[in-house]
């Protein structure tokens, strides 16, 4: 199990939380907590409800649609950010690549540190517009480039 300040450290390497000040971060770290998987093993399944977000800490996530990879992810990325704010069913599945260590943030506990600490949300809300930003700019340089790109082309917004 690791110290608050180890979490921290951890923390401030992922985008979502980056612009956070430590004392802050260190509130969003007494609320997270340690989850392993193990290979293969799914962790979020597309269309299951979603009031939770994970970091990931250690080792690789894939975020797919069926057997369609979306994106890996690594160390210091975070996946199901919209439903910390917003719970709705998952737009995708998340499964562990490698073993894997994610910190895990529940929505009630993230609400009542928002609420004390208003910089954790522009941080997050940041972070998912640069986000869609990104998925736009890929999705009008796929059009620029091939006119007949298909709908599977287009970028998914993640679990």
């Amino acid at each position: 199990m690791l110290l608050t300040i180890e979490k921290v450290a951890i923390l401030r390497k992922v985008a979502i939380f980056a612009a956070t000040p430590d004392h802050v971060l260190a509130s969003v770290a007494q609320i997270a907590t340690e989850e392993t998987f193990e290979p293969g093993q799914l962790i979020m399944r597309e269309g299951d409800f979603g009031d939770f977000m994970y970091i990931v800490v250690d080792g690789q996530v894939r975020v797919h649609k069926d057997e369609q990879t979306i994106v890996l992810l690594d160390a210091g990325a975070s996946v199901g950010e919209l439903a910390v704010l917003d719970p709705e069913p998952r737009s995708a599945s998340v499964t562990a690549t490698t073993g894997t260590m994610l910190f895990r943030i529940d929505k009630e506990p993230f609400d009542e540190v928002m609420a004390d600490r208003p910089e954790i949300a522009q941080g997050v809300l940041r972070a998912l517009c640069d986000r869609i930003r990104a998925q736009g700019q890929t999705l009008s340089s796929g059009l620029h480039t091939s006119a007949d790109m298909t709908p599977s082309a287009t970028p998914e917004p993640l679990a």
